[in-house]
């Protein structure tokens, strides 16, 4: 018996308290140190990337504006010549397959074309020779436009009102509770106008008497434009109102600078849009008119400084997180180049400018007839002239339903008489 207990001993090894041997203690701490140093491994990476990650995407510095100007200024340069080289292999000499249709007059004598060089030698304006002009007098215009401008947005808060309906209109994502404006600054300068060319240029929109002429000038803003708003951002996943984080967001236009251009795009006339192929049925359809247009752009190369204040969060707040202002920057960027930068522009129809007498404005005329020179503000004439119109239709509705009354009365008193057998009858009445 005792021999037998030796060589379990012997081959087994000594027996551990809970019934294990003491040959399969170390294995097991073995395993439960790897374990424990995997797990330490892993949190200690996940702590890395997570500081990481806030100390370079959110809290990290971001460039100078010397650097991201220069950096969307040479995209936008190579975007531009991406879109003129694919403009350039595209484009067909369709003006040298265009056939107008002249009608012969014999009233109206047919004036000789106008061409680029024709309008330049008859202006005495030499591209190459004339010296830039400065523009003040625009300057002086513009100045006196935007502060017009500034006065109405303040008279009642209309701007207000206006802004707070397009931020919380049908476009504002859901995720987004009501938007409130907490903060408007329309600034106080204006903007400088300078070094102003003419020059004739060739491009999509070229005439068919040849290159049509543009005017370019330099633009330099240096004010404080700022909008504020206040909203919060709803988590709905996996539930509805599942987070709410407040966040207030504070922008702020500190400069702006660039080159702008601007021409004229002359009215034409084409054929209207029609499914038909038979191209004598096409030739009877009556012809589309495009009116003059006014058409501004801006050169790829220009500069726009923002300021993004930011704050996040309800009881422990963030505050001017880069990372935002670096979003909120890309954006305002991305919508001023969707818009007019070249080669996109801007086109503004040109109203007449006939002179018409409905427009005049000024002291009433020597002839009396009502119908002279209005007061100086235009916004109050026409709106006292509706008023008139709207009164005076209303007088003349009520003038006709009151005789319409008169009238049905009176025959009901003829009819009503008649069936008595009376000879009573209405003052002015047709005798029976």
């Amino acid at each position: 018996m005792g021999d037998s207990r030796f060589a379990i001993y012997k081959l087994r090894g000594p027996i551990g308290p809970a019934g294990m041997s003491t040959a399969d203690q170390p294995v097991q701490q073995q395993s439960s140190l790897s374990f424990t140093g995997g797990f330490l491994l892993g949190q200690l990476s996940v702590v890395i990337l997570v500081g990481a990650f806030i100390k370079f995407f959110i809290f990290g510095d971001p460039p100078s504006p010397e650097t991201t100007a220069s950096t969307r200024a040479l995209a936008r340069r190579n975007q531009d010549s991406a879109h003129k080289r694919t403009c350039s292999i595209n484009s067909s000499p369709s003006a040298a397959g265009k056939s107008d249709t002249v009608f012969p007059s014999n009233v109206l004598r047919n004036p000789p074309r106008l061409t680029t060089p024709i309008i330049l030698q008859k202006t005495y304006y030499n591209v190459d020779a004339h010296q830039p002009e400065s523009l003040d007098w625009f300057n002086v215009l513009i100045a006196q436009t935007i502060a017009q401008f500034r006065t109405d947005a303040h008279q009642e808060e209309a701007i207000l009102t206006s802004l707070t309906n397009v931020l919380n209109g049908s476009q504002k994502p859901d995720f987004l509770s009501s938007i409130k404006v907490t903060e408007i600054s329309l600034g106080e300068d204006f903007p400088i106008f300078s070094n102003c060319r003419v020059h004739p240029v060739e491009d999509g929109f070229t005439e068919p008497d040849g290159a049509r002429l543009q005017a370019r000038m330099d633009v330099d803003l240096s004010d404080l434009i700022t909008l504020g708003v206040d909203t919060k951002i709803i988590l709905n996943w996996p539930k509805p109102l599942t987070a709410i984080l407040p966040v207030a967001l504070a922008v702020s236009i500190v400069r702006f600078s660039g080159t702008l251009s601007i021409s004229f795009l002359p009215s034409a006339s084409h054929p209207a849009p029609s499914s038909s192929a038979n191209s004598t049925m096409s030739l009877q359809q009556p012809l589309s008119t495009t009116p003059t247009s006014l058409a501004f752009s801006f050169l790829p190369d220009y500069r726009l400084d923002i300021n993004v204040r930011s704050l996040v969060g309800s009881r422990s707040r963030l505050q001017n997180i880069p990372k935002i202002a670096q979003m909120v920057e890309n954006r305002l960027h991305a919508w001023v180049d969707e818009r007019c930068v070249e080669p996109r522009v801007q086109q503004v129809a040109l109203p007449s400018l006939w002179p018409r007498k409905k427009n005049t404005r000024g002291p009433p005329s020597e002839e009396g007839d009502g119908m002279g020179l209005k007061g100086t503000d235009p916004v109050r004439d026409i709106r006292e002239e509706a008023r008139r119109e709207v009164e005076e239709e209303r007088r003349k509705d009520r003038e006709y339903r009151e005789r319409e009354a008169a009238a049905g009365m009176a025959e009901g008193l003829r009819w009503r008489s008649k069936a008595e057998g009376g000879g009573y009858e209405m003052p002015g009445a047709m005798p029976m």
